[in-house]
């Protein structure tokens, strides 16, 4: 599916119309297009690049960008219900205010991006790279960032109340002030990070004193 109507260039492409509800876009040169505002229901693009995209306030429905490049993006102010990103590239990208209701990011990257402020529930981040991302103060509860790259990301004052953090790496987290209680920390290396005024719950105590080398009795 082709959605050009109009000449290409360097410039801005409002040329480029939104794809109607249920379209499949494959393989679409997206760079600078200007969907602001616009509403996408059901399209599935695959291996589409959409550098320097000016997609503020966009609405997303049950959408699938897969294999995406979203380098550059613009994207404040956007809703994503239930839409996935899978393996998707986000360099440099602009996502501040973005809500994430039910979205799925497994595998995706975001090195360089502006995630917050933003509003994530019910989101899956599994296998994704947010290395030096700054997710300070944010409220991430009950969420999926099993085996996540979470190295050297800025944690402090986060909620990761109930949040699925198995083998996840969080070497050089910064993590003073935030809620692990009731976290799932399978196979986390609790040597890797600074647990000054971190609140964990009796289990997880109980697995970063066995991580020093503590012999726990009852």
């Amino acid at each position: 599916m082709s959605l050009r109507t109009g000449p290409t260039g360097t410039g801005p492409r409002p040329h480029v119309r939104p794809p109607e509800a249920g379209a499949v876009v494959e393989g679409e040169d997206l760079a600078r297009v200007d969907w602001w505002g616009a509403e996408l229901d059901g399209v599935t693009f695959t291996r589409c690049r959409f550098e320097d995209a000016g997609l503020e306030e966009l609405v997303t429905r049950r959408c699938v960008f897969d294999s995406c490049v979203l380098t550059g993006v613009r994207m404040g102010g956007a809703r994503h219900l239930g839409t996935a990103f899978l393996s998707c590239r986000f360099d440099r990208a602009r996502l501040f205010d973005v809500t994430w209701d039910g979205c799925k990011l497994t595998g995706s990257q975001f090195p360089g991006a502006q995630l917050r402020p933003m509003t994530a529930t019910d989101t899956d981040w599994s296998w994704t790279s947010l290395r030096g991302t700054d997710l300070s103060g944010l409220v991430l509860a009950g969420q999926r960032f099993r085996e996540a790259d979470l190295t050297g990301a800025d944690l402090r004052e986060c909620d990761l109340t109930g949040a699925d953090l198995d083998r996840a790496r969080l070497q050089g987290a910064q993590l003073r002030g935030a809620d692990l209680r009731g976290a799932s920390t399978d196979a986390v290396d609790w040597r890797a990070f600074e647990l000054t005024g971190v609140r964990l719950d009796l289990v997880q105590a109980v697995q970063v004193a066995r991580a020093q080398g503590a012999l726990v009795v009852d």
